[in-house]
């Protein structure tokens, strides 16, 4: 019964949040790049920009999906190479950067971060080289292990310096998450430490490629910030509207800069907004003869702590309360 009512709560939620997420960017206006047919990647959950390889990003699926990172021609979307991580378990994979390991090598960071049940004691960054040819090929990865300094967290995000071994995760809570800087150890579990707050729901981050800005999205939207990641950057976040999205999951600079490509979940399009012009509290149809100010600092920043993102958070949040009580009610019925 516990695992029936769970599959329940998890349906109803996914509805909620689908119809909670209005668009915020009109779908016609986004810029899509190229659609992904490869039926390996049907749910991706993470993308970065390669290093080594002009136009290729490096993507892998969600949880389940096994030990692998794909690199995909960013013109056509094709499959260049499937790369197995033959040391790790992949317990749950969920976020992918590219930068640099403690010696200085360029790597991509993969990070086992997922933890829908807020028990894991301990949880894994893995970083590997990143391959010189674009064949399938296997490798293997160094894994540095940590905790949090509080409780275990579900998160699906991490910010990767391009230039230094720092790294960063963002968990994953309802009505807010925390970022925390992780010290990078392979002699035993770090302790990570705790630098601000974001909004809820956050599904990925990418930090650019020269290192000046990041970026931290939810289900709906988005929040540029100005490097380095602290707790005073945190609150003077830029609000930026993402395309509609069933499920987004995936956000990245380009190797340029310029601009976000972000992916989702039950969606074939690999999409580019521009930041610049993205970079706009209004919706897309709603009025804008306001001039509202990116840097405000009067809450804790986090892709949707203001205007429709929070609402939307919010009716998310109520909605499903309203149907884990019922879900409870109904388990209490059938046990009589």
């Amino acid at each position: 019964m516990r695992r029936t009512a769970s599959r329940v709560l998890l349906a109803l939620l996914v509805t909620v949040l689908a119809t909670a997420a209005a668009p915020a960017y009109a779908a016609d206006d986004a810029d899509v790049v190229c659609r992904i047919t490869d039926e390996r990647l049907a749910e991706i959950s993470g993308i970065t920009w390669s290093a080594k390889h002009d136009g290729v990003w490096w993507v892998h699926a969600d949880s389940g999906n096994g030990p692998y990172v794909y690199a995909l021609d960013g013109t056509t979307c094709d499959v260049l190479a499937r790369v197995r991580v033959s040391n790790i378990d992949a317990r749950d994979l969920e976020a992918i950067g590219t930068g640099v390991d403690p010696q200085g090598r360029k790597v991509l960071w993969l990070a086992d971060i997922g933890d829908n049940r807020d028990s894991w004691p301990e949880v894994r960054l893995h970083a590997i080289l990143e391959p010189s040819r674009l064949v399938d090929q296997q490798v293997r990865a160094t894994t540095y292990r940590f905790s949090y300094p509080d409780q275990p967290h579900n998160a699906e995000a991490i910010l990767v310096s391009p230039t230094s071994a720092e790294v960063w995760v963002v968990t994953k809570q309802l009505a807010r998450g925390a970022v925390y800087r992780v010290p990078l150890s392979t002699s035993g579990v770090a302790t990570a430490k705790r630098v601000g707050e974001v909004g809820g729901l956050v599904t990925d981050a990418a930090m650019a490629p020269d290192g000046s800005r990041f970026v931290i999205r939810d289900y709906f939207a988005a929040k540029l910030f100005d490097a380095p990641v602290s707790a005073a950057s945190l609150k003077a976040g830029t609000p930026v509207a993402l395309p509609d999205q069933p499920q987004g999951e995936a956000v990245s600079f380009t190797r340029d800069g310029s601009a976000l490509v972000a992916a989702s979940e039950g969606d074939d399009r690999l999409l580019r907004v521009p930041v610049e012009a993205a970079a706009s509290p209004t919706p897309s149809g709603s009025s804008s003869s306001a001039d509202p100010s990116p840097t405000s600092t009067s809450s804790p920043a986090g892709p949707s702590d203001d205007g429709p993102g929070a609402l939307r958070l919010g009716l998310a949040a109520f909605a499903v309360l309203l149907a884990g009580a019922g879900v409870v009610v109904a388990s209490r019925r059938m046990r009589h």
